[in-house]
C-alpha cells in the first residue's frame, strides 16, 4: 500500500507500508492491504505505521482525515 501523510508543514511522511494502526471517531482501526474504500474522520492518538521491512514507526496525531481510496493508496490529512 502507498500512504501519504501530510499536514499544514507539509509531507509528514511518504511510502509503501505493510499496515497503518490509527485512532477514528468510530474506534481503532488497522489498514491492510486491500481494504475496501473508506473515509473517516481521525481521533487524537498515535499513528503507527509498519513500513515493508517492518520497521514501526510512531507519529501522533491531533485530528484530520483518512481516506481509503482504491488500489491500495491511504491518504491522511492532519493538523
Amino acid at each position: 500500500m502507498y500512504l501519504r501523510i501530510i499536514s499544514l508543514k507539509g509531507i509528514e511522511y511518504q511510502g509503501n507500508v505493510i499496515s497503518l494502526n490509527i485512532k477514528t471517531k468510530s474506534g481503532e482501526i488497522t489498514i491492510l492491504e486491500n481494504h475496501r474504500p473508506l473515509i473517516s474522520l481521525l481521533k487524537s492518538g498515535r499513528a503507527v505505521i509498519t513500513d515493508q521491512s517492518r520497521q514501526s514507526k510512531e507519529l501522533e496525531i491531533n485530528s484530520g482525515f483518512l481516506e481509503v481510496a482504491p488500489r491500495n493508496r491511504l491518504n491522511v490529512l492532519i493538523d
